[in-house]
């Protein structure tokens, strides 16, 4: 039996008891909510060890799940990845053990890989379309190199809510379902009246989460590092996106600076990481990456509160003498083409339509002085290129992003480039 045809029993088994989770979950739907949650935590253990897959000798399914990581190593063939995962406790181990983070891997396996950080050696190449009359923007993983595709893997979607003093942009791993209320729902992000100032909230606290303290209500899982859908925990300031004033026109174009409360500025030295990484949960297997297609969960309303932004930004120019500064981030700023008569950046082929909104986004803080070294290379990460983003059509815009950022950092960040700017244009 090849390992194709294995993978393939796998997900024919994880199919059917899927549905028969999906029967459970609506028998309790009509039900009490948490008697509900009650009888899927009891009867889905009984479920999972009904599946003949459970007492696979370690060896061979060390061996059958390092050859399925190598030979699905891109989406739609991935989702054989994700099924040996929701196996059962043991394949689930296993597939942690075997399968690494986007920042080692550069692949974007499970849910909770949205939240980590991306790539060191090469980019996560992504693309957004949105949709104005819907007020609606969604992001897909590109899955060729062109850039006017109509399919891609489903990451994450927001819906632009317009309000008397500021922009909210809710942010849901669902596609249709974009709520605070939903259970699908991981952050948001919030603008001042002027569009000049951004705040990123993630329902997940951040590593130095001690010092910040959530507005409105959360729930009792605080210091929770593990990241599940299923159960948003509040809203924490992880970080700031702030567009410099530009009334009259005469500094040419925008000047954005981020700054990333949630990642230290070590993280870009050497041996440096990003501290604070959500860890797989096994709830989140069941709203897992399982097809190409959009996946619809079943909503379990949450009512959570906000705080007006004026609560919200507080000052944070004293730092502490042992707190870590945090990273800031700014856009590249181009270089004005006399023969075009515009400002150009080089986007690599990426970007084809100019635009206000493109972008390119560097680290601001200057690595220590002195000669690189064979452990240091000439073009230090605060060198890179972090963040890319740019129109491609009229409606579709490009988005690569690489470690220290996250999937839901990127792109909550390039939703700040499409909101109006009174002022900064």
């Amino acid at each position: 039996m090849s390992f194709r045809s294995i993978a393939r029993d796998i997900r024919d088994s994880i199919g059917s008891l899927s549905r028969r989770s999906f029967e459970l979950r609506l028998h309790g739907h009509h039900r009490e909510k948490s008697c509900g949650f009650v009888n899927e935590l009891d009867d889905q253990p009984l479920v999972i060890q009904s599946s003949c897959w459970a007492s696979l000798p370690p060896e061979l399914l060390r061996d059958v799940i390092k050859r399925l990581e190598v030979n699905e190593s891109t989406w739609p063939a991935r989702k054989h990845v994700v099924a040996c995962s929701a196996v059962c406790r043991s394949w689930r181990a296993m597939c942690k053990e075997i399968v690494q983070s986007p920042e080692l891997s550069g692949k974007l396996t499970f849910p909770v890989s949205l939240k980590q950080p991306g790539p060191r050696d090469g980019t996560i190449q992504c693309f957004i379309k949105r949709d104005k009359s819907k007020l609606t923007y969604h992001l897909y993983l590109s899955l060729s190199p062109a850039l006017l595709v109509e399919n891609g893997k489903f990451l994450l979607s927001a819906k632009r809510n317009r309000r008397t003093t500021c922009t909210e942009y809710v942010i849901s791993t669902d596609a249709d379902n974009i709520s605070r209320s939903s259970s699908s729902y991981i952050g948001k992000l919030r603008s001042n009246f002027l569009g000049t100032k951004f705040i990123i909230f993630d329902t997940q606290p951040p590593y130095n989460s001690s010092n910040i303290s959530p507005p409105g209500r959360t729930s009792r899982r605080f210091y929770s590092k593990k990241v599940s859908p299923k159960v948003p925990t509040g809203s924490y300031n992880i970080a700031q996106v702030t567009y410099e004033l530009n009334v009259l026109g005469t500094r040419g174009p925008r000047r954005m600076n981020c700054i990333m409360h949630s990642i230290p500025t070590s993280a870009l030295e050497p041996g440096g990481t990003v501290p604070g990484q959500p860890e797989l949960a096994p709830r989140s297997l069941e709203d897992s990456f399982r097809s190409i297609s959009f996946s619809k969960s079943i909503d379990t309303s949450t009512e959570f509160t906000s705080a007006r932004f004026s609560d919200i930004i507080g000052p944070r120019g004293e730092e502490d003498d042992g707190k870590e500064r945090p990273l800031v981030l700014k856009n590249k700023q181009p270089r004005w083409h006399e023969q075009l008569q515009c400002w150009c950046l080089n986007f690599r082929g990426r970007v084809t339509v100019a635009s206000v909104k493109n972008f390119q986004l560097v680290a601001a803080t200057q690595p220590a002085a002195g000669a690189p070294t064979p452990s240091q290379p000439a073009q230090s990460d605060h060198d890179k290129i972090i963040l890319q983003f740019g129109k491609v059509s009229k409606d579709m815009f490009t988005m690569d992003y690489r470690y220290p950022l996250t999937a839901f950092q990127a792109f909550a960040i390039c939703l700040s480039s499409f909101d109006t700017k009174l002022a900064c244009e």
